[in-house]
C-alpha cells in the first residue's frame, strides 16, 4: 500500500521541522559559546580599564601613603592592665608580663606560663577575676586558656595566650585594671582501687 498524498506531506513537514530544530540548536550553542567567551574575556579588559582610569582604588598602591589605622582605637587614652596568678594545686603558674599599657580598642596578647610539677597527668581550669568590678563588662577576651579545661602531662610546661581588648566605652575614671587568674586542679588525682 502506497502512502497517501496527505501522509507524504506530514513526512516532509516532520523532516522540515527537525531540520529547523537542528539549525536552532546549532545557533543556540554558538550564542552560548560566544557569551561564555565574552564573560571570560571581560575580566582582563576590566582590569586594564581600571588600571588606566584609576577606578579600582582597592588595589591601588601609592608610595609614601600611610595605611589608615583602626578607627575604633582610642589613642587619646591609655589603660594599665596588671596581671596576677594564684594557684590551688601542685604547679607553678605566672604571667610572663606583669603589666601592659594599652589604648582602649587595641587588640593585645599576653602569655601565662604553667608548669605541672607532678609526675602525673592533671586536668586544670583557670577562673578569671577583675578589679575594679566595673571593668568586667569592658574587658573583652577574644582568646583565652580559661575558656576550656587544660590537660597537662607529667612535668609539662606550657605557655597559654590571652588575647583581649578594652572596650572604648570604659569609664574615663578607670585607668588601671587587674586581671587575676586562679588555676586549680579539676577532679583531683585518680584513686587506686587496689589501695
Amino acid at each position: 500500500m502506497e502512502p497517501t498524498h496527505e501522509e507524504r506531506g506530514k513526512g516532509r513537514a516532520g523532516r522540515a521541522v527537525r531540520g529547523l530544530n537542528s539549525k536552532m540548536l546549532g545557533k543556540l550553542v554558538v550564542i552560548a559559546a560566544i557569551m561564555f567567551g565574552f564573560g571570560y574575556g571581560l575580566v582582563p579588559v576590566y582590569r586594564q580599564i581600571c588600571e588606566l582610569t584609576g577606578i579600582n582604588v582597592l588595589t591601588q598602591k601609592e608610595d609614601g601613603v600611610e595605611p589608615v589605622g583602626n578607627t575604633q582605637i582610642d589613642r587619646t587614652r591609655t589603660v594599665t592592665v596588671e596581671f596576677d596568678a594564684n594557684t590551688q594545686g601542685p604547679w607553678r603558674f605566672r604571667p610572663v608580663t606583669s603589666s601592659v599599657r594599652v589604648h582602649p580598642g587595641e587588640m593585645t596578647q599576653v602569655v601565662y606560663e604553667v608548669v605541672n610539677t607532678q609526675a602525673r597527668k592533671m586536668d586544670a581550669q583557670a577562673i578569671p577575676s577583675y578589679a575594679p568590678q566595673e571593668a568586667i563588662k569592658y574587658f573583652k577576651k577574644v582568646e583565652c586558656f580559661c575558656f576550656k579545661q587544660q590537660t597537662l602531662g607529667p612535668n609539662e610546661a606550657r605557655q597559654m595566650p590571652v588575647v583581649f581588648y578594652i572596650d572604648p566605652k570604659l569609664p574615663k575614671n578607670v585607668t588601671t585594671i587587674t586581671l587575676s587568674y586562679t588555676f586549680f586542679e579539676v577532679g583531683g588525682p585518680a584513686k587506686n582501687p587496689a589501695a
